[in-house]
């Protein structure tokens, strides 16, 4: 098979992992996470990092950032393009794997973000003045500076507000790159995405398995460390799932049943928010995995793989 990128996509807790170091193994290869929370240092039983004992082949993009450290899509397609030229530049096959829908297609699609979105100081400053000035304020600046924007975004999305303000700052839209989102063009020959799938019941199940297998795994601990490490902002963050619910445990002692079963509804959500993502893109060859093993789902995606090359069909 010849030398392209492979991308495993799918919702959480499906088996993009094991799947993706299969693969790795078999093809020679070094895995690139697409995942916005592993990029996080100390946060490890929340984000299902494998665990450095655990890897069987070179990783990327893991463990950059302290958290509470703004990381944007940008940054992350900077990082994550080093890290594929590397690979390719020592004849070894870089495999994607994550379910950061807009991480993934920073790196592997022809995607331009504004040159500001390496520089976090304008980010801190606009999101000061939400906390100051209110949620209004700044969408009145948005509605006036970038008026298109401003129509497609609702005025208490302080987050999209905040983003949209800061890409105006720096002579683009919001609402064009929303547009563009539609326009899917890769950024390297040859790249194959296999999405994984499995039947909703099933994936519910592991995903109630893998919240359950987290705080067995020392995920309150990991909690209490990073809190006490001065990080509690950050784990408070909207995306932050598995670290936001349990801080209440801590600091207030809510009830942990309650803290857990918000874990797993909102990962449940989150999976679903996943897969109409990946599904949108007519480039992913999806792989079914309910009834297959990680060995027996890791050959099913060689096996796909090299179906798919050998018709000569690109992502």
């Amino acid at each position: 098979m010849p030398t392209r990128i492979i991308a495993i996509v799918g919702p959480t807790a499906v088996g993009k992992s094991a799947v993706a170091e299969h693969l790795a193994l078999r093809l020679g290869g070094e895995i690139v996470s697409a995942d916005s929370m592993q990029v996080y240092r100390g946060m490890d039983v929340g984000t299902a990092k494998t665990p450095p004992r655990e890897r069987r082949c070179t990783h990327h993009c893991i463990d950059l950032v302290d958290p509470g450290v703004l990381y944007s899509a940008a940054v992350y397609q900077r990082d994550a393009r080093m890290a594929i030229g590397d690979i390719l530049a020592r004849g070894a096959v870089p495999v994607i794997v994550g379910g950061t829908g807009l991480y993934v297609r920073a790196a592997l699609d022809e995607m331009s973000f504004p040159a500001g979105d390496l520089d976090d100081s304008l980010r801190d400053d606009l999101e000061r003045r939400a906390v100051a000035e209110g949620p209004e304020a700044l969408f009145a600046e948005l509605a006036r500076l970038d008026p298109d924007s401003a129509a497609i975004i609702h005025p208490n999305n302080v987050r999209r507000v905040v983003r949209a303000l800061e890409m105006a700052a720096y002579g683009a839209s919001y609402a064009e790159q929303a547009a563009g989102f539609g326009h899917r063009q890769s950024h390297y020959p040859e790249t194959i995405i296999v999405g994984l799938t499995m039947e909703r019941s099933a994936l519910y199940r592991r995903i109630d398995e893998r919240v359950d297998v987290m705080l067995a795994s020392g995920l309150l601990d990991e909690v209490r460390t990073l809190i006490g490490a001065g990080f509690r902002d950050a784990l408070t963050a909207t995306q932050a799932i598995g670290y936001k619910e349990f801080v209440g445990v801590l600091e207030e002692g809510a009830p942990l049943a309650d803290a857990v079963e918000a874990v797993k509804r909102a990962t449940r959500r989150y999976a679903k928010r996943q897969l109409t993502w990946f599904r949108a893109d007519p480039r992913v060859h999806w792989l079914d995995v309910t009834s297959l093993s990680s060995a027996a789902a890791g050959e099913a995606a060689v096996d796909l793989i090299e179906s798919v090359g050998h018709t000569g069909g690109d992502s």
